[in-house]
């Protein structure tokens, strides 16, 4: 592995789990909240559709092939972020299946979203650009976008498994708890938004 690879795989890890810029990490939260630690393969279906939704508007926006305002990305991602937690807090409210219906539509919109987050990534990424020879840009794209994704499995996995303390061990009601964290989710998102406008 190249240092460039290197470097940009930890940037990419590090930016999804920075504290200091949670919307990323707000929007996972939102993502998964919905399901169980018995439905991780639903989840990994999903995160993939998210995946491959930022990692396109990701490599084109760092191969220059699009551009876009980044005032704009910046208010479109918390609104991502409340629409994911309000949709949970729908679902939970009505829907008896929770996180077993809707999964065509769910992929779809996680795909949507991605799109857009990945235009937020790649701001990120730009910063940390260095210039050399063909292929370079590749490299340093591949690392950040894979250290995304080890983040994110990381944040996945962290709440699947407090989702299953809080149903198995806590005796937690799955919809009291979606619809919690969801207005958890909300209020940060609200507060992100309200700060860009």
């Amino acid at each position: 592995m190249s240092s460039l690879f290197e470097l940009n795989l930890k940037l990419g890890f590090t930016h999804i789990l920075d504290l200091g810029a949670y919307d990323h990490l707000l929007f996972i939260i939102a993502l998964v909240a919905i399901y169980k630690l018995s439905e991780w393969k639903k989840v990994a279906i999903l995160v993939t559709a998210f995946t491959i939704g930022h990692s396109i508007t990701l490599a084109l926006s760092a191969f220059e092939i699009i551009t876009f305002k980044q005032n704009l990305i910046e208010i479109l991602v918390p609104i991502t972020i409340l629409i994911t937690a309000i949709y949970n807090g729908i679902i939970a409210w009505q829907d008896k299946s929770l996180g077993q219906s809707k999964m065509g539509f769910n992929y779809s919109i996680a795909a949507f979203f991605g799109l857009i987050h990945g235009m937020a990534f790649s701001n990120q990424l730009k910063a940390s650009l260095f210039p050399g020879e063909e292929g370079t840009l590749f490299k340093q794209l591949l690392g950040f976008n894979i250290g995304i994704e080890l983040g994110q499995l990381l944040i996945v996995l962290g709440i699947l498994i407090i989702s299953f303390i809080a149903f198995n061990l806590l005796k937690i009601n799955q919809r009291w708890w979606i619809m919690i964290l969801s207005l958890i989710v909300v209020i940060f998102a609200g507060e992100l938004l309200i700060g860009l406008l």
